[in-house]
């Protein structure tokens, strides 16, 4: 991208922080960024550019990565939402667009059970769908529990703060945030120097939700932020779910009226999510066993290999001029690796 096309789209952001419509209606309008910028008379206009070059900089020399809501690769699940940021900055190994994109959220005040669901949600999913990202905000509670068992479970995590990149709140979760840059990253739409302000949290939401396929809310009393998130998910039809909590849990009151109402979707585990979104659960990878044969088919493989219904044993016999023992020992061992499968009557077919 052209440098200056990148000044001209800070500009725009440091010009209408907190008037987000009316820059997409300009962008809508005028096209690009410089466009846009040119054709605009506000007094605001020299600070904003000098607060651009200031952030330029401060992109460039910490290798962030951008994304303004005309670029090609802007995430797409976001572009569908009305109120979708201008631009984002990333720092990391950031693939918001691949793969299938689940957002866990839930109570900063997590009870033990709240955290370990969160925990066996998120490693049953690597398991089914290795393809999966887990989206949350690194608050306190179930959101750092989404992220620190996503790293456990080897998957990328992305962080959305309501804060630039120059910082990490709360600072207590650095340890995970430096983690998640290697296999995810962090995502914001915040320039540097915008504090964890009340209102960003609220904001910061929206992103959480717009980024995913699917939300799930792990643990929610009456009243919270991750309901606000909630809500923003079904605006924007993403698929919603919770576990429940007991009849009169206080801890789960949010969760239960969710279900209740029937806006979000009753789960267990994360069985229950894949087959609702109906993604193809992934075949269990079996372990890899150190096996003494060689990998080459031997003449009695290739055989049940040729024939695709299954060949009967004394056809086997027949063709190797083999022992019917010998035939059958070996069947036995490629049935117990896994190779081939024994059907009634004594025949035999391949099975990889």
């Amino acid at each position: 991208m052209h440098h200056d096309e990148l000044l001209y789209q800070l500009a725009l952001v440091a010009l209408y922080p907190y008037r987000l419509r009316l820059a997409r209606q300009l962008l809508s309008r005028y096209g690009t960024a410089r466009e846009a910028w040119e054709q605009l008379d506000e007094p605001g206009k020299a600070a904003a550019w000098q607060r651009a070059e200031q952030e330029a900089e401060f992109i460039q020399r910490h290798g962030i990565q951008t994304w303004f809501c005309t670029d090609e690769d802007y995430p797409r699940r976001l572009r569908q939402c009305a109120d979708y940021p201008i631009m984002l900055f990333g720092k990391g190994n950031i693939r918001h667009s691949e793969g299938k994109m689940v957002s866990v959220v839930g109570t900063r005040r997590a009870t033990e059970r709240g955290k370990e669901l969160t925990r066996r949600l998120v490693l049953e999913l690597a398991q089914l769908c290795p393809d999966v990202t887990i989206i949350s905000g690194l608050a306190y509670g179930i959101d750092v529990a989404a992220h620190r068992a996503a790293l456990e479970a080897d998957l990328p995590t992305i962080i959305v703060p309501a804060h630039g990149l120059d910082r990490i709140y709360p600072s207590v979760h650095r340890q995970v945030a430096v983690e998640a840059l290697q296999q995810g990253g962090i995502l914001t739409e915040y320039m540097s120097g915008n504090e964890p302000e009340k209102s960003h949290f609220v904001a910061r939401n929206r992103i959480v939700a717009g980024l995913a396929d699917a939300v799930v809310v792990a643990e929610s009393r009456a009243h919270g932020g991750s309901l606000i998130t909630a809500n923003m998910a079904i605006d924007y039809n993403r698929d919603l779910f919770a576990f429940p909590g007991r009849p009169g849990d206080e801890e789960y009151r949010g969760c239960n009226d969710l279900i209740r109402l029937q806006k979000a979707t009753l789960i267990d585990s994360a069985m229950d999510l894949v087959q609702a979104m109906n993604w193809q659960p992934a075949e269990p990878q079996p372990a890899n066993e150190p096996t003494l044969f060689e990998s080459t088919d031997t003449p009695i493989l290739a055989l049940v290999r040729s024939a695709e219904d299954g060949i009967p044993i004394n056809s086997i016999v027949e063709e190797t001029g083999m022992d019917y023992s010998e035939v059958s020992a070996e069947l036995v061992m490629l049935e117990l690796e896994g190779k081939v499968r024994a059907l009634p009557g004594g025949i035999y077919r391949i099975l990889n």
